[in-house]
């Protein structure tokens, strides 16, 4: 892929309207949300989305999430049930993704679904994100803005190291309040299933709803974005659950824990799931090639950063 120049736009009015025209010149603008900063694309436009892939080297199997402005445009591209409805309500702006029936008429890209019937969507909490959504007025595909596989950005800084030269204008907004991606649910079919914790506990959602969510039957092939096995991988190893850190090993703490990096001194899943990505990049500034990670508890938003621990940690190719 022939290098590009990337433009650095402030969240203003005229920033928002220049990245706007670079969607609907089928063009890549990276954009805070509340969780991570996404890679944005016109989710109708086939080359514009495959401009994706080809910036991320992206598995093309892997779907996109679709971000809308408001829960009035996810009808214009999909089927919501009483309980995609009731989640929507509950927690929509937010850091929460539906997997949907696709309508056979929305136009949306084939790269986006991967070939499936149904597609992920989110309205994201930010107000850069909104403001740009609103401008353009469209879909727009946006996987986080990072290297496929590789640590997730929570500032442009971190978009920067990693993709410029391959997109054409990132809106800096600023560090992302949440810091982990978005819990996603499948509505698809006649039970809600959680695919992927994420910023919104599962406990949460399940109290919305007055039921347990189901989890997948084959976890193996993906379905929605954010299911690959090695996902999130910084250079080094990942070691998890560690007690203790060998002297080879650069340590990754969460509680009262003597260690080079400290997710959360305090303990707090809160201040933890916010510096997790960060703190994976500073490993990998500092040149870390074996990491020992402290053990997270695993509920609430541990049950995310355990998920994205897990990915860091898997065998890769």
């Amino acid at each position: 892929m022939s290098q590009i120049e990337t433009v650095i736009l402030k969240p203003d009015t005229n920033g928002i309207a220049e990245a706007a025209l670079v969607f609907w010149r089928g063009g890549l603008v990276a954009f805070p949300t509340e969780t991570v900063y996404g890679l944005g694309a016109d989710a109708r436009n086939d080359v514009a989305v495959a401009k994706i892939y080809a910036a991320k080297g992206r598995p093309s199997f892997n779907p996109l999430i679709v971000h809308l402005a408001d829960v009035a445009a996810v009808h214009n591209y999909c089927e919501i049930s009483d309980v995609a409805q009731r989640l929507a309500a509950a927690f929509w702006p937010g850091a929460m993704t539906l997997v949907l029936p696709l309508l056979q008429d929305a136009g949306i890209s084939k790269l986006v679904t991967a070939g499936l019937d149904t597609l992920a969507v989110r309205v994201p909490d930010h107000v850069v994100a909104q403001n740009l959504l609103a401008e353009f007025g469209g879909p727009v595909a946006a996987p986080s803005a990072n290297p496929s596989g590789r640590i997730s950005p929570t500032t442009a800084a971190h978009v920067i190291a990693g993709l410029s030269g391959k997109i054409d204008a990132i809106v800096d907004g600023g560090t992302c309040g949440v810091g982990v991606e978005s819990t996603i649910v499948d509505c698809s079919g006649p039970v809600p299933c959680i695919l992927r914790a994420g910023g919104i506990p599962t406990e949460a959602l399940e109290a919305c709803l007055g039921m347990a969510l189901a989890t997948p039957s084959d976890p193996t092939t993906p379905t929605s974005p954010g299911q690959l096995l090695s996902h999130y991988a910084p250079q080094g190893s990942v070691r998890l659950n560690a007690r203790h850190f060998d002297a080879h090993e650069t340590g990754l703490g969460f509680g009262a824990v003597d260690a080079q990096l400290n997710l959360s001194p305090s303990g707090d899943l809160v201040e933890a799931a916010a510096n997790l990505f960060a703190m994976l990049h500073r490993l990998d500034a500092m040149g870390a090639t074996a990491i020992a990670v402290s053990p997270i508890p695993d509920h609430g938003l541990g049950r995310a950063i355990n998920d994205r621990l897990k990915r860091a940690a898997a065998p890769r190719d």
